[in-house]
């Protein structure tokens, strides 16, 4: 960093093990050079988070996630004072008149940081994921759009707080429910989807240790075909990662129905996906040929 072009943006996330495909590497250089948002939106498990956290082992930067979920509030998020140690420090203190005490409780002692403050009140640049955005409520939404319009933060016992330098930011979402407009236009969109037979293959070949060409090509093919069901639960890229070291495990070199049958457990997650599955590619588990 910085990045000159999206070629190298891309090189330097393979240089950490992350294969990305054009647009992603135009996206990643794009949100560098015009300090914008990454919006990553897509299917569970096709590499959005990993995009984070390559960018976080190639910049060097330290990585601070804020996992989203139904519920969240401000002092999740941004912060919250410790009540337990201020009570404390109240008992031993208790001949003193509240306004004496104030200022004494309120301060950097007591408070405690949280993801998006510990984002903006670091010295050194960071990359800042908000994972899994689509999963708070519109409040929280709200909030997270005054932080990254003016990445600063007014807590009023302690005054105004502006990063000192712009975090790298992706947010994500599994699209489960429709982010507002005011949130994707302060962002660049980037559709994350499954990886094509090709890529797939190379992936493979990258975090799989002794996995030969052949064989990851022949996961990446029935690993589409599969996805090509209307399952529940389609098979994320991890998972075909671990169905290629499961394959390695059971000393398999190729890839047929009944090994398909076999293993497919690895790859679905829901018994009526695998019923299903079975089903439609027409596979026969072994001993029952």
């Amino acid at each position: 960093m910085p990045w000159t072009n999206a070629a190298d943006a891309a090189a330097a996330l393979r240089s950490v093990g992350y294969l990305p495909d054009d647009r992603t590497a135009q996206v990643a250089f794009l949100a560098e050079r015009l300090s914008k948002p990454i919006l990553a939106e897509g299917p569970a498990g096709v590499g959005k988070t990993a995009l984070a956290l390559a960018v976080a082992a190639a910049t060097g930067h330290r990585l601070v996630r804020l996992q989203c979920y139904e519920g969240l509030d401000e002092a999740k998020a941004l912060y919250e004072w410790n009540y337990h140690k201020q009570l404390l420090r109240l008992q031993t203190d208790e001949g003193r008149r509240w306004d004496e005490l104030e200022g004494d409780i309120f301060t950097e002692d007591f408070l405690l940081t949280r993801p998006l403050l510990e984002a903006i009140r670091s010295p050194e640049p960071v990359v800042l994921l908000i994972d899994e955005v689509d999963r708070v409520e519109v409040e929280t939404e709200a909030l997270l759009l005054e932080v990254l319009d003016a990445f600063q933060v007014t807590i009023p016992e302690l005054g105004t707080m502006t990063a000192a330098t712009r975090p790298f930011v992706v947010l994500t979402s599994n699209n489960t429910r429709e982010l507002s407009e005011a949130l994707k236009r302060r962002c660049l969109f980037l559709h994350v989807d499954y990886p094509s037979v090709e890529r797939e293959r190379a992936i493979l070949l990258s975090r799989v240790e002794g996995l030969s060409e052949e064989l990851a090509a022949r996961i990446a093919e029935v690993v589409r075909s599969i996805r090509r069901v209307a399952v529940r639960k389609a098979p994320s890229v991890s998972e075909s990662i671990d169905w290629a070291r499961t394959l390695l495990a059971l000393a398999v070199d190729h890839v047929d129905g009944a090994i398909t049958a076999d293993t497919l457990h690895v790859l679905l997650k829901y018994q009526t996906d695998i019923d299903k599955v079975t089903r439609e590619l027409e596979l026969t588990p072994s001993g029952e040929g």
